[in-house]
């Protein structure tokens, strides 16, 4: 068994969505503190988070993109949505700020050798994180699907689709229809992934990447891992 982290590490001022507040990570207490009971010192430390719903690795939730009443809050959603069969496509060649079309999508399956089965969880290697991340241009330059892509995808009954930037298409206009497209049809999608490039060759494998159970959360921060036998 492999498994292969596809998560991005949280700490202090990790880079996020602009329009999200900051990741704050503080110590809380530390072994300079000294508890006494009886005979016995002890000490530990821990760390006070304070951040987005979004922060990280996340998955967001349909109450984020969907105004209707009934939308599901992260702690309402299946868990089986998170823990599928998967495949990851290379379009790793899309320039920055790029679209990636419908013709691009389905030279990048035909590439894989594998097919999109109902309910798979399908990753998207945009090569993002190895051109921008840790640079200003990650908040602002990356590329994505255009939206006729995002319904390509939902036409093929996957659950949820995952990418490397902080949306799932570029910035501006056509992040915003993604998003509505995910609402309109059913879908999710996860951000802010890492490693990517490690399935790629690599066929099918499982993804899990559970969600913290935030009441009423519009997304979370997740584990994200691709587990090969």
């Amino acid at each position: 068994m492999e498994l292969i982290d596809l998560s991005r590490e949280l700490f202090h001022r990790t880079q996020a969505h602009p329009s999200h507040p900051p990741v704050i990570v503080t110590v809380w207490g530390d072994h300079s503190e000294k508890k006494v009971a009886g005979n016995t010192v002890f000490t530990s430390k821990a760390l006070s988070l304070a951040m987005s719903d979004h922060a990280g690795s996340h998955v967001d939730a349909p109450c984020h993109f969907d105004p209707r009443p009934g939308a599901l809050s992260i702690d309402q959603m299946p868990l089986e949505r998170f823990f599928t069969s998967a495949i990851c496509l290379d379009l790793s060649h899309v320039a920055l700020k790029g679209q990636v079309t419908v013709p691009e999508m389905e030279a990048a399956l035909a590439a894989s050798g594998e097919t999109i089965q109902p309910g798979d969880t399908v990753l998207l290697h945009m090569a993002t994180n190895d051109r921008l991340l840790g640079k200003p241009g990650y908040l602002h330059d990356f590329p994505g699907l255009a939206l006729e892509s995002v319904h390509w995808l939902a036409d093929k009954g996957i659950g949820m689709f995952g990418v490397e930037a902080i949306s799932p298409a570029p910035e501006g206009e056509p992040n915003f229809q993604a998003h509505m497209a995910c609402a309109e049809r059913g879908i999710t999608h996860m951000e802010c992934l890492a490693n990517l490039d490690r399935l790629i060759g690599r066929g099918r494998f499982t993804f899990i990447g559970f969600p913290l159970k935030i009441r009423g959360g519009t997304a979370s921060p997740i584990r994200a891992v691709a587990l090969f036998p």
